[in-house]
């Protein structure tokens, strides 16, 4: 294909010459390591690096010419084409490139603070159970046709994710979806994405150290997701009405709304809800049908997951039946009040919980199975969002009858700074506590404190299977933490 027909003319900053326009271009890449003969390559102003740093050596690689939002940098000896910005071009040259996916395969796109993963994998559960072969976007990975491939981000740059859709048509699949990130959003990695149908979950803190205008502008990026945004807006918009930011989304015109939830006037509802570790049970009602509904998952906020899910599934045309049946065989995400057991006569449950309003929703979910007490180990992550720690400092002590405070991924700050921040909410109510920054250490002291009939919620890290510190990067995982701990006190997992 001509370069002329990839890069679309409007967001050229400066016109083509007729030998750049006339360049033939047979592939499309953001990182110089990936060039191949025939590649445009795009070079990225990033936060942290500058990818025109990597243009002669992606030219040196077989690039035909670099695209950048920014001039070239002095001594670069290759065709340079100049953008407005510089991810938009690359989405659109995507869909220029691949084709417009909406053709042959639709995506469904999940937004929100908490429940993007529960949910979207609710929904690719619901498709495979109707029979669908399908991809699966998000925070723990990638799968494509039942094949796992490991992700960067929770949702990937635009030509990453047009590579996903192009292997899933060319398996015979014709569903896809996909965690959409504020960040994404926000720096037009979806920009040119067309959806089926865009999922509203929740909003609440998170993310205000990349979103500094506060809320409101964190609420905008996720917005954009029901908007018209590089190509037609989704044709379906399933929100969470008992969400006070749910109830501001407006959709663009032609979009089909369905909401969900729990309290009166919502589209789709739950009422009759029933909790234990056995799962849940409830009653799902739509358009003047109902279905009962259960799940091995617990907690009111799967209850929402669920209706989530439900509700993209109804704009597909599944019956309230399908869901059911689909929904009672999920089993859990990993890493999503997980269980670790090893035959202990207490619970243990690992949990990605790292917002304040995801802990309290985890410990919510805890003290709903009626434990004898609940102890929760938490930490904060460093290089992130600050205002937020006092506030889960809070919400553990409000609800956790006894709390370990420790690190989580501290990345490049220090862990002790980190916790003395956590510390001046938690110490806001006089819930006793203990505080130990060495992680694994804190397992061992949080099993050691919980008894008989207690219920220990280990949040923060959930799937992840490494702690980032301020020099490398190194293996942890909660779940092989607290296993080994179980089993150095003698407790051996059931069999059968």
């Amino acid at each position: 294909m001509k370069l002329e027909r990839v890069i679309q003319p409007e967001l050229l900053a400066e016109p083509l010459s007729q030998a750049v326009a006339s360049l033939d271009v047979s592939g499309l890449e953001y990182d110089s390591r990936a060039v191949t003969p025939g590649s445009l390559f795009f070079a990225f102003a990033g936060a942290n690096v500058d990818g025109r740093r990597f243009s002669q050596q992606a030219m040196e690689r077989g690039a035909v010419a670099v695209v950048s939002e920014l001039t070239a940098p002095e001594g670069f000896a290759g065709p340079w084409v100049r953008v407005t910005h510089g991810r938009k071009a690359l989405g659109m040259a995507c869909r220029n490139r691949f084709g417009a996916p909406e053709e042959h395969v639709a995506l469904s796109g999940v937004t929100g603070t908490n429940g993007k993963t529960t949910t979207a994998f609710l929904i690719d559960a619901l498709q495979r159970h109707a029979g669908e072969t399908t991809a699966l976007l998000g925070t723990i990975g990638n799968w494509i046709a039942g094949e796992f491939e490991a992700s960067a981000n929770t949702t990937p740059e635009s030509v990453d994710l047009y590579k996903v859709l192009a292997k899933l048509r060319a398996a015979g699949g014709r569903r896809a979806t996909m965690e959409v990130s504020s960040h994404a959003l926000a720096l037009c990695r979806a920009y040119g994405v067309p959806y089926h149908t865009a999922v509203f979950t929740n909003l609440s803190q998170d993310h205000l150290d990349f979103h500094r205008g506060g809320m409101e502008e964190y609420f905008r990026a996720k917005h954009l997701l029901f908007e018209e945004n590089g190509a037609a807006a989704p044709r379906w918009a399933a929100i969470n009405l008992d969400d006070e930011y749910g109830r501001r989304i407006v959709p663009a015109a032609g979009t089909k709304v369905l909401t969900y939830g729990l309290k009166p006037g919502a589209c789709l509802r739950a009422e009759n809800i029933e909790t234990s570790f056995d799962g849940l049970r409830f009653r799902m009602v739509y358009d003047g049908r109902a279905v009962s509904m259960r799940s091995p998952m617990v907690g009111e906020i799967n209850v929402y997951n669920i209706l989530a899910a439900a509700a993209a599934g109804i704009t597909y045309g599944m019956e309230l039946e399908m869901i059911a049946e689909a929904v009672a065989e999920f089993r859990a995400v990993p890493g999503r009040f997980e269980r670790v057991d090893a035959g202990q006569p207490f619970l243990v449950i690992v949990d990605y919980a790292h917002t304040p309003d995801a802990l309290r929703n985890a410990i919510q979910a805890a003290r709903s199975l009626k434990p004898g007490r609940v102890i929760t180990l938490f930490g904060c992550g460093g290089d992130r969002d600050r205002g937020k720690r006092p506030l889960m400092g809070m919400a553990a002590a409000e609800m956790s009858d006894f709390v370990v405070l420790t690190s989580d991924n501290p990345r490049s700050e220090d862990p002790l700074g980190i916790i003395n921040d956590a510390l001046v909410g938690l110490r806001r109510l006089d819930t006793p506590h203990i505080v130990e920054a060495d992680r694994a250490r804190a397992i061992r002291m949080a099993i050691g404190e919980t008894r008989a009939g207690d219920c220990l919620l280990i949040a923060g890290k959930g799937h992840e299977n490494y702690q980032v510190l301020r020099e490398r990067t190194v293996h942890f995982d909660d779940r092989e933490i607290a296993a080994a701990v179980l089993e150095e006190l003698g407790y051996r997992k059931r069999k059968g």
